[in-house]
């Protein structure tokens, strides 16, 4: 849409594109350069690196990115921002166009972009010189990978692959990447395998690059190497996409393959955000979508949903048996908590209590379950369809529970003097 914005002058012709143009747009001094805004205006944010001026400003009771740019590429970016936003990625949220600017003097300005800041993200320089650890940083490095796939499973192709053109962001201990500059982006129905490998040869140079300006700035973990670390992304990118896009039909009642697949990306160092199960005249497609999380995260969500307060590994085990029941009950769009609910109700509490009294001195329930759904998933494996959870059950039971040493008898007791035990695998 166009506005005017009257001046001393007369009036100025000020063009503002927005979906939902905000009024107090017209307030913000477009007569000068972004570089001498005055500092009432400016919030004080940590800035990444870019090639155009940047600055955070205050309007509305928020926090706005706005950046200079040529008039043609600022409304290019705008609209490329916009379709990814409505295809679900995570990118920052563009909020308007301001052109037609000029000074005191007459004299054309730039173009700016408007972006809604992303609360709570940083950029990597900020990030990195908190001097983090050195897990931090793979799992840093894995969510910008997820970043990459999300984009080209869209169809997205980025053009200048970099940290510097990412926001991290920790939500409910999960790390997020997010896209902050879509400047050199395309989007296409489909990107050809030549597209996907430019944009992974870029990201290993500009990231290696950017990790050595860091290097050399004492900011990165000692051992860690740039190109080892850019590297290390770009296989952490085919692995994903290999375990995403590698189609996988199967039939009613092999659901045991669908936990295999979250094997794999668990031992790939990704979790499940969101699995879905597709159904046609074909037969039954699988799609994941990775995240990555923190420590803590999955015992969090846990107890969240269900009450249940357990161990990390076990509430990551018990997290992935709840995803596999809501995708096989076709239930993804329903509300998580009740979903969780009646996993609880229907799976897990029957499960627990099929534990006779004798032997539940032998393992904490948690530990119960998640050696059930593992014999389980052994038990399908072998005979290549799914097998009841009473069968595993039983046969857990019967065959592997009564051999276990009783855990709870020991408690309290000086471990250091007990004896190693050997248990087979079940």
């Amino acid at each position: 849409m166009g506005r005017t914005r009257p001046s001393k002058g007369g009036s100025v012709p000020l063009d503002i594109s927005a979906a939902r143009p905000d009024p107090a747009l017209l307030d913000l001094p477009w007569s000068l350069p972004l570089e001498q805004w005055p500092t009432e205006l400016i919030a004080a944010l940590p800035r990444g690196i870019s090639r155009h001026v940047v600055r955070f400003a205050r309007l509305s009771g928020g926090i706005v990115a706005v950046k200079e740019i040529k008039a043609e590429l600022a409304r290019d970016e705008y609209q490329l921002l916009r379709q990814l936003r409505r295809l679900d990625l995570p990118c920052v949220e563009p909020l308007a166009v301001v052109s037609g600017r000029t000074d005191a003097h007459g004299q054309p300005l730039d173009a700016c972009l408007v972006t809604r800041h992303l609360q709570f993200s940083l950029p990597y320089r900020v990030l990195f010189s908190q001097h983090l650890r050195e897990d931090t940083t793979t799992r840093l490095a894995d969510a910008l990978a997820v970043l990459l796939v999300r984009l080209h499973l869209a169809g997205f192709f980025w053009g200048d692959v970099s940290l510097s053109n990412t926001l991290f962001r920790r939500d409910a201990g999960a790390f997020s990447a997010y896209l902050v500059d879509a400047e050199t982006g395309e989007l296409h129905d489909r990107l050809s395998t030549g597209q996907r490998e430019h944009d992974l040869d870029l990201a290993q140079v500009n990231i290696a690059g950017e990790l050595m300006d860091l290097a050399a700035a004492g900011f990165l973990p000692e051992g860690l190497d740039p190109i080892d670390v850019s590297h290390e992304i770009i296989e952490r990118y085919r692995g994903l996409w290999q375990e995403l896009t590698g189609d996988e039909w199967f039939e009613v009642g092999e659901r045991w393959r669908v936990d295999e697949r979250i094997r794999r990306l668990n031992a790939l160092g990704f979790d499940v955000d969101e699995l879905a199960i597709t159904t046609d005249l074909e037969g039954t497609q699988v799609r994941i979508e990775p995240k990555v999380v923190d420590a803590g995260h999955h015992s969090r969500r846990l107890l969240r949903l269900t009450g249940l307060d357990v161990e990390e590994n076990q509430a990551r085990r018990l997290l992935n048996d709840l995803d596999s029941y809501r995708a096989a009950m076709d239930r993804q769009g329903d509300d998580e908590s009740l979903v969780a609910h009646d996993w609880l109700s229907r799976v897990y509490q029957p499960t627990a209590r099929a534990v006779p009294r004798e032997l539940s001195a032998k393992l904490e329930p948690a530990e119960i379950f998640h050696e059930i759904l593992e014999h389980r998933w052994y038990m399908a494996e072998k005979v290549g369809h799914d097998v009841p959870i009473e069968d595993a059950i039983a046969q857990y039971l019967r065959e592997v529970l009564p051999g276990k040493p009783d855990e709870q008898s020991v408690l309290g007791s000086d471990t250091q003097l007990l004896p190693v035990v050997d248990e087979e695998t079940t």
